[in-house]
């Protein structure tokens, strides 16, 4: 392996985001009924639903910032769903509990 990275397909891309899309809506139909019953576990979800998003936000600025992400369009696209995708399917994985 040379350490190079490879430039998906824009179709391949595509589907990575639909799935992704998908998969997010699924997060925001768990997080909304969990919210609308209130209490303390809806206050708790609220306050890491905001402090992920910013922290995502952070962590994707400095991949692209570094090169991680990759040089080119298509790299850069796949890389930042893929960083979204991690934290979409662990959230969730942990909500369908």
């Amino acid at each position: 392996m040379t350490g190079k990275k490879t430039t998906p397909s824009w179709f391949s891309i595509g589907m990575d985001a639909w799935s992704l899309a998908t998969e997010s809506q699924m997060v925001i139909a768990m997080r909304l009924g969990k919210l609308a019953m209130g209490g303390p576990a809806a206050a708790i979800e609220a306050e890491r639903m905001v402090s992920e998003k910013v922290i995502a936000q952070l962590d994707l600025g400095m991949k692209l910032a570094s090169g991680d992400l990759g040089t080119t369009p298509g790299q850069i696209m796949s890389g930042s769903i893929r960083h979204f995708a991690k934290d979409v399917t662990a959230n969730r994985k942990r909500l369908a509990q």
